[in-house]
């Protein structure tokens, strides 16, 4: 038996006992619908809100003297704030598991390779199909550590809306994540998850969820 082989088979059982201990958490524990976020997490300089300006005296001028009053005009409505831009490729999302309170992570969309190229010559697309590499990267926040199999937790969606899930292979874009993958709180790790999808096929959303994929909170970027 090969080594890719043996490889391939140990990590298809990983992946089927998460999945089997998570759909049974989640037949417990789940509270609630999922949720499709879509709101790219906000930096700090970005968020704060700006200082006003102050307006100084002019030198010399006279302070005593009283405003003349500004005319009175009806307030004017505001426009409703727009529609802020989805998530999009370079963004991190704030994510959140369903079964344990204190396992939540900062997800980003680092990268999409299109088409991805096999490392393994004797593993490669189906005829007809070829591989797409998302790379990611995952940062715990809370006071659990990330200890899942990012890939089962992804797919990605055409501009049809049909979606497809992941696949074992490995390819030339970059490393894939271990599985499962074990991540300290507060720190960061990266890879890349790999899909097989139908050639012509033009990609539209990407999406990613905490409890290997099992989570209600599903964070999604906007691709292209």
């Amino acid at each position: 038996m090969s080594a890719t082989t043996r490889r391939t088979r140990r990590t298809a059982a990983l992946l089927l006992g998460a999945t089997l201990v998570t759909l049974t958490a989640t037949a417990c524990d789940s509270t609630g619908g999922p949720a499709v976020s879509t709101e790219a997490k906000q930096t700090a300089a970005a968020s704060a809100p700006a200082a006003p300006a102050a307006t100084a005296p002019a030198a010399g001028a006279a302070t005593s003297a009283p405003a003349k009053p500004a005319d009175s005009k009806p307030a004017e409505s505001k426009p409703a704030e727009a529609a802020k831009a989805p998530a999009k490729v370079g963004d991190t999302i704030a994510l959140k598991s369903t079964l344990e309170k204190g396992n939540t992570a900062d997800v980003t969309a680092l990268k999409v390779v299109d088409p991805a190229q096999s490392t393994n010559e004797y593993l490669t697309a189906a005829d007809g199909k070829h591989y797409v590499a998302v790379q990611f990267q995952i940062k715990p926040t809370g006071a659990k550590a990330y200890s899942e199999a990012p890939w089962s937790a992804a797919k990605v969606i055409d501009d049809q809306g049909q979606a497809y899930g992941p696949t074992l292979a490995d390819t030339k874009a970059g490393p894939s994540f271990q599985t499962p993958t074990n991540i300290a709180s507060g720190e960061t790790g990266k890879g890349f998850v790999v899909f097989e999808v139908p050639n012509g096929t033009k990609l539209d959303k990407v999406q990613f969820s905490l409890d290997n994929g099992f989570a209600d909170q599903v964070g999604q970027w906007k691709l292209g």
